[in-house]
């Protein structure tokens, strides 16, 4: 069995309403509303701001009452901190879901996997994420969990991809498979957040693409003379 990102559902299900700041409900119907604000919220930041979005039209859009709504979140802010606790948790269990590879798949076909969990996770929560970072201009709190997120992608992948990089030079190694995710994470925020084009975050192409920086990368580190 290969290495893998197990796949995920894209919208949070009803045992994830243990958030801070949500309101907690015993009653199925009521945890169905909170789930429908959720995945409604998240679906519209994908075409606009948080400023943008609007409680009563988010209410509108799920048959809600503008009372349903903030009996559930205290505020806008609280409601969007729901939303980035579920996108920073999906994206803890999809790390968790990385198993070693079985047999070995080779490190070109690791740097496929990876990339592809990591830009699949962001397709996810696109509009969550976009938000976050324009937040991020006046309240840089708001990017901290992804922050944190993006370090323990590089701490998981690089006991995977370490052996596959061959003996020696573990430092060295580390250090590429670090400087590699930089660059695959600031290329797919940077998507995210200005789309400068040529390629978008939904194209296949930006898969294969960046695993391809990602492998070339990590191959001319494995072709560098240990320093005398």
């Amino acid at each position: 069995m290969q290495a893998r990102m197990h796949p995920r559902s894209e919208q949070p299900e009803l045992r994830d309403f243990d958030l801070p700041g949500v309101a907690p409900s015993r009653q199925k119907r009521s945890r169905e509303t909170t789930l429908a604000l959720l995945r409604a919220g998240a679906e519209m930041l994908r075409t606009r701001s948080l400023a943008e979005l609007s409680i009563e039209a988010l209410c509108t859009e799920v048959a809600a009452t503008v009372g349903a709504f903030y009996s559930r979140f205290e505020s806008k802010e609280t409601y969007f901190n729901a939303l980035m606790a579920l996108a920073t948790r999906d994206g803890e269990e999809r790390l968790a879901g990385i198993k070693p590879p079985s047999p070995d798949p080779g490190l070109d076909r690791l740097c496929q996997i990876i990339v592809s969990g990591i830009i699949g996770w962001m397709r996810n929560h696109e509009g969550v994420l976009r938000a976050a970072l324009q937040h991020d201009a006046t309240r840089p709190d708001k990017w901290t969990p992804f922050k944190a997120l993006a370090q323990a992608t590089s701490a998981r992948a690089t006991p995977l991809l370490l052996p596959a990089m061959g003996k020696g030079r573990k430092a060295a190694k580390s250090r590429a498979i670090a400087f590699g995710f930089q660059i695959v994470l600031g290329t797919l925020v940077n998507a995210i957040l200005n789309d400068p084009g040529p390629l978008q975050l939904s194209s296949k192409e930006m898969e294969t693409r960046l695993a391809g920086c990602l492998l070339l990368l990590l191959q001319a580190e494995i072709g560098r003379a240990t320093p005398k």
